[in-house]
């Protein structure tokens, strides 16, 4: 199936906040990922790999600057690992249901 990778959320990027993305190749300096069909070389320390595709909701830090996300969802929000639909984090949640696909999936907040 592959490796999946996204940004560690303490780097700033051209990528989507939580969204993973397939690993085309990876040396021991740099991943090269499929960003919509494009591929893109990043600096490996910068990202988080997975084997396999993420199975839960990925929560992502709020940016200080996100007209997009709604004041009320608070400092957090999830990641579909499905559809990478965006969607507010209930506290003390430990699994919830993607509004757009109606999958359910475990929350990670481990790795928050």
């Amino acid at each position: 199936m592959g490796q999946w990778a996204r940004l560690r959320p303490s780097e700033a990027g051209h990528l989507r906040r939580g969204a993973w993305y397939r690993v085309i190749r990876l040396t021991s300096v740099e991943a090269v990922l499929d960003i919509n069909g494009t591929l893109k070389a990043f600096p490996r320390p910068t990202l988080e790999i997975l084997p396999t595709p993420p199975t839960r909701w990925t929560v992502v830090p709020r940016p200080a600057r996100s007209a997009r996300l709604p004041l009320t969802w608070g400092a957090r929000y999830g990641v579909c690992p499905n559809c990478r639909e965006r969607a507010r984090l209930e506290d003390r949640a430990t699994s919830m249901r993607c509004p757009k696909c109606n999958g359910f999936f475990d929350i990670g907040w481990e790795n928050s």
